[in-house]
């Protein structure tokens, strides 16, 4: 063989090694985020484009809640909550409506004390879905009932749900994360 015949099955080589690296880096890359995220990583493919602007998507709000101060409750806060919770529980016997527009307020006070901003409510379900992603989807639910309950379209049952859909997030917040 030719020296130039050796030079181009190098740089074809080479060629072939990066693109396959590419390929195997990329691979990894979409495991540890379907790993991460886990169902929100197909709600988030099935909203975008492409799977890259999915996954750019997913990363950019990684980046975002590890620029917070997200931290566990201390055990007097959880209690707190935790009693709050009940107290909200069994207002919902009486009045199931306003119970659930209370739920999904301590879950916001709980994620406030967390470290998580709460200002923008859109942003709430992105920013769980970094470290909660395997209950986002029960939050989502609750506050799809919310949102209905709000312009009248909610039954008692489906405020019932919102409040167990409520009760899965709550729960990770607080009684999954204390130090």
């Amino acid at each position: 063989m030719t020296n130039e015949m050796l030079m181009i099955i190098a740089i074809v080589v080479v060629a072939v090694a990066l693109v396959v690296g590419m390929w195997l880096l990329r691979q990894r890359r979409t495991a540890a985020l379907r790993a991460r995220f886990g169902p929100e990583y197909d709600h988030v493919l099935q909203s975008a484009r492409t799977p890259a602007e999915a996954e750019r998507e997913l990363q950019q709000r990684q980046a975002r809640v590890e620029a917070f101060s997200i931290r566990p409750l201390a055990r007097e806060d959880a209690d707190r909550f935790g009693a709050e919770w009940r107290s909200v529980q069994a207002r919902f016997v009486d009045d199931p409506r306003t119970a659930v527009v209370e739920a999904d307020r301590l879950i916001g006070d709980v994620m406030r004390s967390r470290g998580y901003p709460v200002d923008d409510p859109n942003r709430r379900l992105d920013d769980l879905s970094v470290d909660h992603a395997h209950v986002l989807n029960h939050y989502r639910a609750g506050r799809e009932i919310v949102a209905r309950h709000e312009s009248g379209q909610a039954s008692t049952e489906d405020l019932r749900q919102a409040m167990v859909h409520f009760r899965a997030l709550f729960d990770e917040l607080v009684a999954g994360n204390r130090p």
